[in-house]
């Protein structure tokens, strides 16, 4: 199960309004990839929903888990800071063993389960 934070869900539903689309239709695609400075790297985008993919509905935000990447992000929590030092998205994931520094890789805690 993946949760969001209330920030999160506010942060989304601007997302998709700023650029002229329905929270009802569109969300925040969340992927994971290959890459980064500890060997998977998360990516983002605003999307559909498109055919296999989880959806994640909350406080009225959508969020969308392909297939490939739905066991990398099994329990994450989505969050969402907006500080001085530092904004944007934050991963919670309970499948790395390790983050990097800026938070947008991890080494994952089973390498061989995927």
């Amino acid at each position: 199960m993946i949760t969001l934070t209330p920030a999160a869900a506010d942060h989304i539903r601007a997302l998709v309004q700023d650029r002229g689309e329905s929270p009802e239709t569109h969300g925040l695609r969340l992927f994971v990839e290959k890459g980064g400075c500890a060997g998977m790297q998360y990516a983002m985008k605003v999307s559909t929903p498109e055919p296999g993919d989880t959806e994640i509905r909350s406080d009225g935000a959508l969020v969308l888990i392909d297939r490939e990447s739905a066991d990398w992000l099994r329990g994450v929590e989505i969050d969402y800071a907006d500080t001085l030092n530092d904004s944007g998205f934050k991963i919670n994931n309970p499948n790395a063993s390790r983050s990097c520094g800026c938070g947008t890789s991890f080494e994952p805690a089973n390498n061989s389960a995927h």
